[in-house]
């Protein structure tokens, strides 16, 4: 950044992250500021950092005209108003990655202590007694784990389970078939089917209407004789009830509970089953996860304020870690194909179709066609776009957008993916991929087959296939002072029209791209800056 911006922390965050923004920005720390003081202030600041007590609603960000980033360090959002953050272009992010590994591992914790009696077991022996055919426990090793939820944390359970020997099914009506590939789990259309097969059930939804009380008395019916049920997820997603008569009559034969109906929760009837576990709520509480919050937070602001990928923004497709390994390069050659359009042709958009071929159809790529509106519209409307409101500005354009998935290779190409803009005028394509170094490439633009690494400056010059035109343009930019770093040639058929892809060093003035339209058999030359 070439000025130092400038954000403000209304709320208390771990002390590594505030040093890791400090490196790059200027950091005002005012915890507890009274509202009105709030709203004067906040016009200065390009990012505000919260946790739950903060009120990010849209008369704040009236006041806030500079804002960009706003960071909730931790996992809810109910005291920011998406929608209108959104609407203004402001990334809305939060670390529910933060604590998301602790949170598996208890949820583990708590299902390995009921297959073993282990928290019964240690009370038993600490009191004076040894017996052990007491506490006969159950192998996790050839049963089924049901996990309600495949979103981060439950796709992490998914992957350690499996390695127990586990037959991991899963139910999450909002998850695509691809993620439950991905993550080993056989995809259970309804949640009864789930429950019906499982021996052991985990349960990792958020807490709405639909899901509040799901799993009551008729649900506990559908399940198992004998299985046995961890919610560490949120209080209430288990009518507490319905589990009480189900564990009292064996139906169930035990249950590990980190969150409950009421918190906190100091007397209930579950306290007084030996077969229940309980915790008060400690999903996140380690060393680990409270430090990676502030850390997390502090690098989501900083993501933000460069223009980069913000993994966790809640108005942005949710991305895990591995997957933005996987993707980060489809989105950044997207970004810059995007970018193509508008400095190529001047005709009003109404259709993009962007399909997927091979294995990165494999992917979530929503990531990816939003980088590609990204920067197709950059060009237009510059700063008023970024990846929060790219497909609302389309929208706002009348740009219609359509994704397709083929998973199967596309002409020799393993991976692929084409984009079809349909304008007034006709239809401009273009396609990329991945070298194997996993370098963005251009591999055909409008009917032309080329190999390209877009760079930030480029030349393009539609000529007549004829001898010495490539000649007459080398020795012009040779005199402008030029330098080629690559040239690709494409044509359909010889004679033909011609494309020539330049990579060049600097960018190309007007007085050369008129010199070069002055060069016999060129038709035109076009100056790019990605």
């Amino acid at each position: 950044m070439d000025h130092k911006k400038k954000v403000l922390i209304t709320e208390k965050v771990d002390e590594e992250g505030i040093k890791l923004l400090q490196q790059e920005l200027e950091v005002d720390i005012a915890l507890g500021l009274p509202r009105e003081e709030l709203l004067q202030r906040i016009g200065d600041y390009d990012a505000l950092i919260v946790r739950s007590e903060t009120k990010v609603n849209e008369e704040l960000m009236n006041y806030g005209k500079k804002l960009k980033v706003v960071g909730r360090a931790g996992n809810g959002i109910d005291n920011i108003d998406v929608p209108a953050a959104t609407e203004r272009g402001i990334i809305v992010a939060n670390t529910p990655e933060s604590n998301t590994l602790s949170a598996c591992e208890l949820s583990i914790g708590l299902l390995l202590a009921q297959a073993r009696n282990i928290p019964q077991a240690n009370s038993f022996l600490k009191s004076g007694n040894w017996e052990r055919t007491r506490f006969k426990g159950s192998e996790l090793y050839n049963k089924t784990l049901g996990i309600i939820g495949l979103g981060r944390i439950g796709s992490l359970v998914a992957t350690r389970m499996a390695p127990f020997g586990m037959k991991v099914i899963a139910y999450d009506p909002y998850i695509s078939d691809e993620r439950f590939r991905r993550f080993g789990a056989e995809k259970k259309e309804t949640l009864k089917e789930l429950l019906e097969e499982a021996d052991f059930i985990t349960i990792h939804t958020p807490k709405t209407k639909e899901t509040f009380k799901m799993i009551g008395e008729k649900e506990i019916q559908w399940m198992k004789k004998g299985v046995r049920i961890v919610n560490a997820a949120r209080g209430g997603i288990i009518c507490e009830q319905a589990l009480y008569d189900g564990l009292v009559s064996g139906k169930i034969v035990s249950a590990g509970l980190d969150v409950h109906e009421q918190e906190p929760c100091f007397n209930t009837p579950l306290f007084g089953l030996d077969q229940v576990i309980v915790t008060p709520h400690i999903g996140a509480d380690t060393l680990e996860a409270q430090q990676n919050v502030g850390i997390t937070v502090s690098q989501q602001v900083l993501n933000g304020l460069k223009g980069e990928i913000v993994p966790n923004a809640v108005n942005l497709p949710a991305l895990h870690r591995d997957e933005l390994v996987a993707i980060k390069p489809y989105i950044d050659l997207m970004e810059r194909l995007g970018k193509l359009y508008y400095q190529l042709h001047n005709e009003t958009i109404e259709l993009i179709e962007v399909e997927y071929w091979g294995n990165i159809a494999g992917q979530d790529t929503e990531m990816v066609t939003i980088a590609f509106v990204k920067g197709l519209l950059e060009p237009v409307i510059k700063e008023k776009v970024n990846y929060v409101n790219a497909f609302l500005q389309a929208k706002q354009r009348d740009i219609i957008i359509e994704q397709k998935k083929m998973h199967q290779p596309y002409n020799g190409y393993a991976d692929l993916i084409s984009v079809k803009v349909k304008h007034k005028g006709g239809t401009f394509t273009l396609a990329g991929n991945l070298s194997t170094k996993r370098e963005g490439k251009l591999v055909e633009i409008n009917g032309y087959e080329v190999d390209v690494n877009p760079s930030e400056h480029m030349l393009f010059i539609q000529n007549q296939d004829v001898p010495g035109v490539i000649g007459n343009i080398g020795t012009l930019l040779g005199t402008e002072k030029i330098n080629i770093a690559t040239m690709q040639v494409g044509r359909h058929h010889r004679g033909d029209r011609a494309l020539m892809v330049l990579n060049i060093d600097d960018e190309v003035g007007n007085g050369t791209l008129e010199k070069l339209e002055k060069v016999d058999n060129v038709l035109w030359a076009k100056g790019i800056k990605l």
